[in-house]
């Protein structure tokens, strides 16, 4: 992954690209990719690098219409967002679906989720599933991609001041559906809880 540039830097490169500056497009996706590519991969099975596209292919679609009200990395994801449940929703036309109630493990059934013996990072990604997705995507974008109360609440599209109940509700969750497993978080305060989750952080990133 590219060295973390500042949003002063994205804002450049945005007006760059707004202005005709194709290149300067193409840097700030390739900046991007990485954590957009990570957000879809633990959520769909088969269908990331679709996904991946359809929320790049939205940010030129809408390039005209950023503002610059968030930094262009929340403006991403809160497109993979809603193409996530854009995603969710076509391949489940006949029901109505709540991402703060239905979890991964309802939406897209997973054969992780069958008994067996795995690693501590899958058990940590298979409790995440378990959770509503709205839930899940707090915590990751929070705890694995640094994402603040305002860049939270414009991803979500909730009130700044709902972001610290919506972090807790999903810490303590994920602390629930951990219950039974050998796992050395269970009994930590929250913010030792979050800084464990952090640590789980999915590292390596394929297409395959």
């Amino acid at each position: 992954m590219m060295d973390a540039l500042s949003p002063a830097d994205d804002a450049t490169l945005h007006a760059a690209w707004r202005a005709g500056d194709r290149a300067a497009g193409e840097v700030l996706f390739h900046r991007h990719f990485d954590e957009i590519f990570r957000f879809f991969r633990g959520k769909v099975r088969h269908d990331v690098n679709d996904l991946v596209q359809r929320t790049f292919l939205g940010c030129v679609e809408s390039r005209d219409t950023f503002r610059g009200a968030s930094s262009f990395r929340v403006y991403l994801f809160a497109i993979a967002r809603h193409e996530l449940c854009n995603y969710f929703r076509a391949k489940r036309k006949h029901e109505l679906l709540d991402f703060g109630v239905s979890s991964l493990a309802d939406l897209a059934p997973s054969p992780s989720s069958q008994a067996r013996r795995v690693s501590e990072k899958q058990r940590v990604a298979q409790a995440l599933r378990s959770l509503a997705l709205d839930l899940q995507i707090a915590l990751e974008l929070h705890y694995w991609e640094g994402l603040r109360g305002p860049d939270l609440a414009c991803v979500l599209g909730i009130p700044e001041g709902t972001v610290r109940s919506r972090l807790r509700r999903g810490l303590s969750a994920l602390r629930e559906s951990m219950k039974g497993s050998s796992v050395d978080a269970l009994g930590a305060s929250e913010n030792e809880l979050g800084q464990w989750l952090s640590e789980r952080r999915p590292r390596q990133l394929t297409s395959e």
